[in-house]
């Protein structure tokens, strides 16, 4: 992994095609949310897989959260489209046929001769990041501990996240209201980001 990559540092905004074949940018996709990014091996993986089949069931609660989630692989777009599918997934996938990714992080698996992919990384994106390897399936999160991650992160900076102290009482009552969920946003906005339809994010 590129050295530069660590816990407090900015993640690279990569541009990627999803599995509509739309390119799209992280920063996009993310928005002012927490993300899970994970960066797998590809349908190929048995272990992807069963981490998707995971993710599938918790993003229900990501969902509520607030919260997004991004799949990168090496795949092309039929075989996104076919993982993506296959584990019942509705959050965005994207591919990276060109390895872009893989090259920029210096994470090629070596130890794959046939396929080459990236070692597999699950982040946790504030955005700054959390990190778990995966080339050993047990180095990959838990759910549990994407909780306690997502926890963190939104107590750092959701400024309502303990909306019952009297200062923030007296802001909603006095009708400052940027300190509290949806902070300036629409909850048509909101909606729309949460429905997971990438066609319909606003731009």
């Amino acid at each position: 992994m590129r050295s530069d990559i660590k816990v407090g540092a900015t993640f690279p905004d990569f541009e990627l095609p999803d599995h509509t074949n739309v390119k799209r940018k992280l920063s996009f996709l993310q928005g002012h949310d927490p993300m899970i990014l994970m960066l797998g091996r590809g349908i190929y993986c048995p272990k992807d897989r069963q981490q998707l089949h995971q993710l599938v069931k918790f993003s229900s609660q990501c969902d509520v959260g607030f919260t997004r989630i991004v799949t990168i692989n090496c795949d092309n777009l039929i075989l996104i489209n076919d993982l993506r599918l296959g584990v019942g997934a509705h959050w965005p996938f994207l591919y990276d046929e060109e390895k872009i990714i893989l090259n920029d992080l210096e994470i090629e698996e070596y130890t794959d001769q046939t396929h080459r992919p990236m070692i597999p990384h699950t982040f946790v994106l504030e955005p700054g990041l959390k990190i778990y390897n995966g080339y050993w399936y047990w180095g990959r999160p838990s759910t549990a501990e994407l909780h306690q991650a997502l926890r963190e992160l939104t107590i750092k900076y959701r400024p309502d996240f303990k909306i019952d102290t009297p200062e923030m009482r007296k802001q909603w009552e006095s009708g400052k209201r940027d300190n509290f969920y949806p902070y300036g946003k629409t909850w048509e906005e909101v909606f729309i980001r949460m429905a997971g339809e990438v066609g319909q994010f606003d731009k």
